[in-house]
C-alpha cells in the first residue's frame, strides 16, 4: 500500500458468529481487517476470532479496554495470544494503564488509544467528565493521544474533526484510526462527529473502519468498491 492510502476495516457489528463469518466471505478479498467489537466479542468470545484469523484475515479487536493497568496488562496479553494485530483501550484510563497495554500486547499486537468517542457531543461530554460545557474536544484528543504517545502506543481513535490536529502534532509517530466514517448525504445514525471517506484519507488517516454506510446498503459490495476507489486513486 503506497503512502497517503488508509487501509480500510470492516466492522462486524453483528450479534452472533455465523452472521460475522457470512460477512466475512462476502467481502472476501476486499478488507485489510476486519473488527470483532464488544456486542459480537462477548456473543461469539475467542472461538469467532479463530475462525477469522484461520481464514486468513486480520483481526482487530476493539474492546476499548478501561481497567486498572494490571488488569488490562493481562488482557491486552490474552489479545495478542488471539493473533490479533489491532487492540483498543481507553486512554482516559490514564499512563500506567497505556503503558501496561501496550507491554501485556507485545510487539504483534498495535495498542490504540481512544480518545474522545465519535457519539459524544461538546456538551455531553463536558457533562461525563465534569468539565465547562465549552470544553475543546481538539484539545482533550491532543491531551489523550499525547498519553497514547509516551506509553508507546501504535496509534490513537479520534474522529474525523480532530484528525488532522492529530497528524500535524503527530505526524507518523502515532496511526490515527478514524470511525464514524460516512459517505457524504449518508445518515449520521448515532454519531456525533463524523467525516466522509475522502475527507479522512486526504487528512492522513492510517485506518478507515466502515460499518453501516456499507454493510445496510442496498449493494453492500457495490457501497464498498465505491469508497475504496474514492480514498485510493487509481495512479
Amino acid at each position: 500500500m503506497t503512502a497517503g492510502q488508509p487501509k480500510l476495516l470492516l466492522a462486524l457489528d453483528v450479534p452472533t458468529s455465523d452472521a460475522a463469518l457470512a460477512l466475512v466471505d462476502q467481502f472476501a478479498g476486499r478488507c485489510d481487517f476486519y473488527k470483532v467489537g464488544l456486542e459480537l466479542f462477548i456473543a461469539a468470545g475467542p472461538a469467532l476470532v479463530a475462525a477469522l484469523r484461520a481464514r486468513g484475515v486480520d483481526v482487530f479487536l476493539d474492546l476499548k479496554l478501561h481497567d486498572i493497568p494490571n488488569t488490562v496488562r493481562q488482557a491486552a496479553r490474552r489479545a495478542a495470544a488471539l493473533d490479533v494485530k489491532l487492540l483498543t483501550v481507553h486512554a482516559s484510563g490514564g499512563a500506567a494503564m497505556l503503558a501496561a497495554a501496550v507491554d501485556g500486547a507485545g510487539e504483534g499486537c498495535g495498542v490504540l488509544g481512544v480518545t474522545v468517542l465519535t457519539s459524544l457531543s461538546p456538551a455531553e461530554l463536558a457533562e461525563s467528565w465534569g468539565r465547562n460545557p465549552w470544553i475543546d474536544i481538539r484539545a482533550e484528543v491532543l491531551r489523550l493521544a499525547e498519553l497514547s504517545e509516551a506509553a508507546g502506543a501504535h496509534g490513537v481513535v479520534c474522529s474525523g474533526a480532530e484528525l488532522g490536529a492529530v497528524v500535524d502534532m503527530f505526524g507518523g509517530r502515532l496511526a490515527p484510526l478514524v470511525p464514524g466514517v460516512r459517505p457524504s448525504g449518508a445518515p449520521m445514525n448515532d454519531q456525533a462527529r463524523v467525516v466522509t471517506p475522502e475527507s479522512a484519507a486526504a487528512q492522513g488517516a492510517r485506518y478507515l473502519i466502515l460499518g453501516r454506510a456499507v454493510t445496510e446498503a442496498v449493494n453492500p459490495l457495490a457501497a464498498w468498491d465505491a469508497i475504496a476507489a474514492s480514498v485510493r486513486p487509481r495512479a
